[in-house]
């Protein structure tokens, strides 16, 4: 077995083709109940970074040049983040070791005191980390909502019922040129009240980095979805939600930021542009099964709109950090 350094935007298709088969033979093994991956933009979603940051990849092969594994670090401003995937035939062969030690020295050439790493609940993930001493520092819980389940009469009460005074505004791509500014106002504004997490998913809490991250989306195959809900007597944005529908899994959309501004709430404004959103994704994604969302368990109002839409709990989802030195050091 071998750990190479590998650039998925020059490299073979043969080579693409491979990481996501294994990718598909994990999800399958790990987490039946998710979609498997296609090769729609499979190698732009490797590739393709925020300007400023910078992803180095990884990939474990056997004598005959057999993807193993494949691993990655994003390196950000305060942390690097690891993902670190092996087949399960594969599991029992430290080709997961090999993988964390290479992605931990280069942890550690690029200055990082820590790295940061999402787990899934129920995966041999959890007690792989674990083992070389990540410890918990957010957890949250995904929800999951059948589309063929919802009941639609229900949800456009929902949608009608936001308080007076507010407008709501459905953009798909993402929010208009001249919203950006308050756009990623209203994410700052809330900032403040969200529990914090270790922030290995970072949100655009200023107008050119939301400018960036729509652009970043787009090229790796990620079709945004936004609904906001505007203060009419201001023309300021009181509430926004994200959904993001990946190209290389379009059965299954993925919940990002759903925000009320501290000084709007109280006004239905979640529940009805949450309740919107789906209506509009019913109508732009005919081949949408269902929508993913994670949400801090101390968010217990969030929790209680979504349970309203008839989002289902189903896995937990962790996130864990190392100090960079120690971690070295376990892995000698």
């Amino acid at each position: 077995m071998m750990v190479r350094e590998w650039d998925p935007g020059t490299a073979t298709a043969a080579e693409i083709e491979a990481v996501l088969r294994s990718l598909n033979e994990i999800v399958a093994f790990d987490v039946p109940e998710d979609p498997p991956w296609r090769d729609v933009k499979f190698r732009e979603y490797l590739a393709v970074t925020m300007p400023g940051e910078r992803r180095t990849s990884w990939l474990a092969v056997d004598e005959s040049g057999d993807v193993l594994g494949h691993a990655s670090l994003l390196a950000l401003e305060e942390i690097g983040v690891l993902e670190l995937s092996v087949r399960p035939a594969a599991r029992r062969g430290h080709v997961d070791t090999a993988l964390l030690a290479a992605v931990a020295r280069r942890a550690a050439e690029e200055g990082f005191e820590s790295v940061g790493v999402e787990v899934i609940g129920g995966t041999p993930s959890v007690k792989f980390f674990e083992s070389f001493g990540f410890e918990c520092a957010f957890i949250e819980q995904r929800n999951l909502l059948d589309l063929g389940g919802v009941d639609w009469l229900r949800l456009g009460e929902m949608a009608a019922g936001i308080g007076a005074g507010y407008r709501v505004e459905y953009h798909p791509g993402g929010p208009p040129e001249q919203h950006y500014a308050a756009y990623a106002a209203a994410k700052e504004a809330a900032r403040a009240s969200v529990v914090a997490d270790l922030e290995l998913r970072p949100s655009s809490y200023d107008a050119e980095r939301l400018r960036a991250s729509l652009a970043t989306l787009h090229a790796r195959g990620l079709k945004p979805y936004i609904v906001l809900a505007v203060h009419e007597a201001s023309d300021t944005i009181a509430g926004l939600t994200e959904v993001v529908v990946p190209a290389q899994r379009p059965t299954r959309a993925d919940q990002y930021d759903t925000i009320e501004v501290p000084t709007h709430r109280g006004y239905g404004i979640s529940r009805a542009i949450k309740a919107r959103m789906l209506f509009e994704l019913r109508a732009a994604e005919p081949h949408l099964l269902d929508v993913q969302t994670w949400n801090a368990t101390e968010n217990e109002p969030l929790l209680k709109v979504n349970a309203e839409l008839g989002f289902k709990p189903d896995r937990e989802w962790r996130e864990y950090d190392a100090d960079v030195i120690d971690l070295l050091r376990r892995l000698k």
